[in-house]
């Protein structure tokens, strides 16, 4: 019997190699993907991912997207009400997997976990536990293109937004910085790769820094024209 997987979708790396992951499983039919959004700005929340990057990302993978439309800030109230609006419309979808990208967080993963629990769907982690240095490699050698998009200047340079997710950029990264930035000192927007029909037609723009955070916009090109 099938599991039909709805993937909770960042726009980012970890993500992308998720979903990767997934498309591998005989047993795992593929339903869509569900992104929070912050409903003011139109883009994920730390990623900084646009709206319309986002559709061009389900268009080329060929998924439907749900977007969650989330108040900025959020208050977690808010958040879970949204989710359980989110996780009844699935289940009227005969969705019985929600999968995430997480790595090795254990209070994120249980904090899933619980947010699941009585919803009928069962919460999957495709990728749990590989090691982070050896998927980073992984992920480029695999044709994956990424970009940094969010970085927190607390814990590494601004001079990395923007940048590409390639061996250099890991060669780069201080010893203390995790290669997938699993302890959220980076965040990514992916534009192409195995799982892609076809690249995202987009362009890096402006880098702002604000409240600790450095931004890279990533823009559909004809936007930025």
């Amino acid at each position: 019997m099938s599991k039909r997987v709805l993937v909770s979708w960042s726009s980012g790396k970890d993500s992308a190699w998720m979903l990767h992951t997934l498309k591998k499983q005989k047993d795992v039919e593929l339903i869509g993907l569900l992104t929070t959004v912050d409903a003011e700005s139109e883009r994920v929340a730390m990623h900084a991912t646009r709206h319309a990057i986002l559709n061009a990302q389900a268009s080329s993978l060929g998924l439907p997207l749900q977007i969650v439309p989330l108040p900025w800030p959020c208050p977690n109230v808010q958040y879970e009400m949204a989710m359980r609006d989110a996780l009844e419309f699935a289940v009227s979808q005969n969705v019985t997997h929600l999968a995430f990208g997480d790595l090795f967080l254990e209070d994120i993963r249980n904090y899933r976990c619980d947010l699941l629990k009585n919803s009928g769907i069962e919460p999957c982690f495709p990728i749990w536990q590989e090691s982070t240095t050896l998927l980073a490699h992984q992920i480029i050698d695999e044709g994956f293109e990424a970009y940094l998009t969010c970085v927190d200047t607390k814990k590494l340079s601004s001079s990395f937004a923007g940048r590409r997710f390639d061996h250099d950029l890991l060669n780069d990264l201080p010893e203390y910085v995790d290669p997938c930035g699993e302890n959220g000192e980076f965040h990514t927007c992916v534009v192409d790769g195995p799982i892609f029909q076809s690249r995202i037609d987009a362009t890096l723009g402006k880098i702002v820094e604000r409240e600790g955070f450095a931004f890279a916009d990533i823009i559909p090109i004809e936007e930025s024209l």
